[in-house]
């Protein structure tokens, strides 16, 4: 079996190639802007906090000893800023853990001198500490580590975040804009396919790209549905041209041939022209289907009745009267009427001659699957999936019998029409099953 790939809408590629690129280019200049507020925020730091040793220095330099005590006293008192005497035994760790408290600390030791102490703690007592001397005396400033730290991971978030969020927001509506075009040239291909060839495409859009990719489609419309006009005309030229001999040819065999066995060959003859002529006329016929409500029990019996030999046919059905679905019944009808002649012509019994075609049905969720079953001989497997080709016939039987070869390429056709589909298979003890897969009817 072949492996599975996954399949994204074109929307959904666009807005992650979008995501992915904007949320590359929010992540670079977060970098940048880091490394960039990383240097200024440090010296700025460091000019603060040696502005307040500075400050402190000399306030304690221009008071006398008594003074000096009461000024150290009163600043150690201070919230924010705090002035100490630093004891010999006193225990400090190094302020410098990374590469921001080094370029702090290596900015205050220049600008207070070399032996200027940077401290995290003293005695257990977190903070920015820094040691320094006036004449024989020493001291600690104590600082706020507010002024000392960088940007908080919290703020960096918070701003990623918004950034991030602007880059979906934004992801979403580029890929709606750029996948509109697109979105509107697919909603046109697909009602051209189901037939409505006077679809069309603005060709005044500012792209120029999506402009010329408009204006072929347009043309491809208008000669698809020139073309449509000439078959339509053609095949209802054929189809006079061709009956009208037909039914002269008939006439005269049934006034000039006095043979019965003979007359009786030819009007099967005349009979199975007119009946490929019919064929030809199914399989070409123009996609137009009207969806509606069709009760399948009432269809089903009606197309069997036309089947009333029981010599060659007999038709048994299993489909519940109140079964609906969605269908157009001309086409739906013509989808049963070739299944039976199918059967007919092929699924004959090999022991009774007869064909015993038996119809069937499940409900699947939202589906309805109808199945046909004759008792034949069935196909070739490696045959079944060219049943539904035209003019191809499965076996040396069936190139030898009268039809056209149209028959389940035409129920194939009908069901696409009908947005259903067609599945045919071998049943396990003999025969061919047709599955016809539809809508159910609310």
């Amino acid at each position: 079996m072949p492996r599975k790939t996954l399949a994204l809408s074109l929307f959904w590629r666009t807005f992650c190639l979008l995501a992915i690129l904007l949320a590359g280019g929010v992540f670079a200049w977060v970098q940048t802007l880091r490394a960039l507020e990383f240097e200024p925020r440090a010296v700025q730091a460091a000019q603060q906090i040696a502005g307040l040793v500075n400050l402190s220095r000399a306030a304690l330099k221009q008071a006398d000893g008594i003074n000096r005590v009461a000024l150290v006293k009163t600043m150690g008192q201070q919230e924010v800023i705090r002035v100490g005497p630093r004891e010999p035994g006193d225990q400090w760790e190094a302020f410098e853990v990374d590469r921001f408290t080094r370029r702090v600390s290596r900015e205050l030791r220049t600008a207070l001198g070399p032996d200027a102490i940077v401290a995290r703690s003293v005695n257990g007592h977190p903070g920015m500490w820094v040691g320094f001397s006036i004449e024989r005396d020493r001291y600690w400033l104590q600082a706020e580590t507010t002024h000392t730290s960088p940007l908080t991971s919290s703020t960096w978030f918070v701003w990623i975040g918004i950034a991030l969020l602007a880059t979906l927001v934004g992801s979403v509506a580029i890929a709606r804009l750029i996948n509109r075009p697109l979105k509107q040239l697919s909603f046109a291909a697909s009602r051209i396919r189901e037939g409505d060839l006077d679809s069309r495409l603005d060709e005044n859009t500012l792209t120029s790209e999506i402009r010329e990719v408009n204006m072929g489609f347009n043309r491809m419309a208008r000669e698809l549905a020139r073309v449509e006009e000439d078959r339509a005309v053609m095949l209802a030229g054929i189809s006079h041209d061709l009956r009208t001999p037909l039914a002269r040819l008939r006439l005269e065999t049934e006034m000039s041939v006095n043979d019965d066995e003979a007359k009786r060959n030819m009007a099967l003859d005349i009979d199975q022209l007119d009946a490929i002529i019919d064929k030809f006329m199914d399989y070409a016929r123009p996609g137009e289907t009207e969806m509606r409500p069709v009760h399948v029990s009432q269809l089903i019996d009606r197309e069997a009745s036309g089947f009333r030999d029981p010599t060659q046919i007999r038709i048994t059905s299993r489909v519940a009267i109140d079964l609906k679905v969605m269908a157009d019944e001309t086409e739906l009808g013509r989808v049963f009427s070739n299944l039976f002649e199918n059967s007919r012509r092929y699924g004959r019994g090999t022991y009774t001659g007869t064909t015993e075609v038996s119809v069937s049905y499940v409900r699947t969720g939202p589906w309805v699957i109808i199945s046909v079953r004759d008792h034949g001989p069935g196909v070739a497997p490696e045959k079944l999936s060219q049943l539904t080709t035209p003019f191809f016939r499965g076996d040396a039987a069936r190139t030898a019998a009268t039809g056209a070869g149209l028959g389940l390429a035409i129920v194939d056709k009908a069901m696409q029409r009908m947005g259903g589909s067609l599945e045919l298979t071998n049943a396990p003890d003999g025969g061919l099953m047709a599955h016809i897969r539809l809508k159910r009817a609310p």
